[in-house]
């Protein structure tokens, strides 16, 4: 494969990933430190102890990385970096690292939106993984994770126009807080995907916030709509109102799992198909943590089947942040010209595209 050769760091939020990466395809080597047990006592990410936990594992994940390619510096063509948007504390833990390694090595430093590198990640290629047909353009991204939901249509790498995202909570930051009220723990999108496999009756209705013809989400009403019919659950079971006091049946926490994962994923999926039935999509691309939950990835391969087009969907490893997107992504925008000084800022709230 031709192509420069990436090295990619990642730390906008609580996982700290290095990879390097080549072509902006072949992944070379991909570690990621996961700092989920770090948060899971408090049901959610802390700012400062993810920052504090990048400073720990940054170097070890750099060395791991190093080891599993094994390159020498002079093969490396440039230093990718997330400079938003994100945690502003661990953007800065990884973009000030980037920057001295670039200085140190004599490399150019590329800036990467982090959410241009969830989309990248459906190019990527593992280790000796067969090459297979790449996303055609014009195409449709979702882009859906604990911080994010939107939707673009993608002309080419790098060219996007935004068709809608949320306007309130994102699709995988409700999952942690219905999953929270269903005592399944953190993080909630897995936990809720296992419980809602387990329903049988799939019978309880939770209402879908459809905005009219937008493309626009919006998951904050269903939020509240889950606290009332999960509390009217508790108090059916004879159980307070809070849930420390008590939990649910075990079948009843099924059923209410997947009617809340059922309402989501119906609004993810409706809007994306018709999105790519509006623009003449060729393709579908999908990204962010919640594109790992099997059942929203099966509604959209229905949904891109019943237009006839291809749906790109990557593992799940590859869904949730990682520093090989950001590879990705930096080897496209390094062919493109991209460069930045040592005075690149950290952009906590870096958009992708205007709509």
């Amino acid at each position: 494969m031709n192509g420069p050769l990436v090295l990619a760091i990642e730390s906008s939020c609580d996982e700290t990933g290095i990879a390097l990466v080549e072509g902006g395809r072949r992944i070379h080597a991909n570690v990621v430190a996961s700092q989920v047990a770090l948060h899971a006592a408090t049901g959610g990410i802390v700012p400062e102890v993810a920052a504090r936990a990048h400073l720990r594992w940054i170097v070890p994940v750099l060395e791991a990385a190093w080891e599993d390619a094994g390159v020498a510096w002079s093969e490396v063509d440039a230093v990718a970096v997330t400079h938003g948007p994100g945690l502003a504390g661990s953007l800065l833990v990884g973009l000030n690292f980037a920057k001295a390694v670039a200085y140190v090595r004599g490399k150019p430093l590329v800036p990467v939106n982090h959410l241009d590198g969830h989309v990248e990640a459906a190019w990527l290629l593992d280790p000796g993984e067969d090459d297979h047909p790449e996303p055609v353009f014009p195409l449709v991204a979702l882009v859906v994770s604990g911080g994010h939901t939107f939707l673009a249509e993608m002309r080419d790498h790098g060219d996007y126009r935004l068709l809608g995202e949320t306007v309130d909570d994102a699709a995988g930051e409700a999952f942690d807080k219905v999953g929270r009220m269903l005592g399944l723990g953190y993080p909630g999108g897995p936990a809720i995907m296992q419980a809602a496999s387990g329903a049988t009756h799939r019978s309880v209705a939770f209402p879908r916030a459809w905005l009219g013809d937008s493309y626009d989400f919006s998951f904050s009403g269903l939020k509240t709509a889950a606290r009332r019919i999960i509390d009217a659950a508790r108090a059916e079971a004879g159980l307070p109102g809070d849930e420390p006091g008590g939990l649910l049946p075990e079948a009843v926490v099924a059923e209410l799992a997947w009617g809340f994962q059922d309402a989501v994923i119906d609004v993810l999926a409706r809007k994306t198909a018709r999105a790519a039935r509006a623009i003449g999509a060729r393709s579908i691309v999908v990204g962010g943590g919640v594109a790992a939950n099997r059942v929203l990835a099966g509604r959209l391969a229905d949904e891109a089947a019943a237009l006839g087009l291809p749906l790109h969907v990557p593992r799940p490893g590859l869904c949730t942040d990682n520093g090989a997107m950001i590879g990705a992504a930096g080897c496209r925008r390094f062919v493109a010209g991209a460069r930045a000084g040592l005075d690149l800022d950290a952009r906590p709230n870096l958009p992708l595209a205007a709509r």
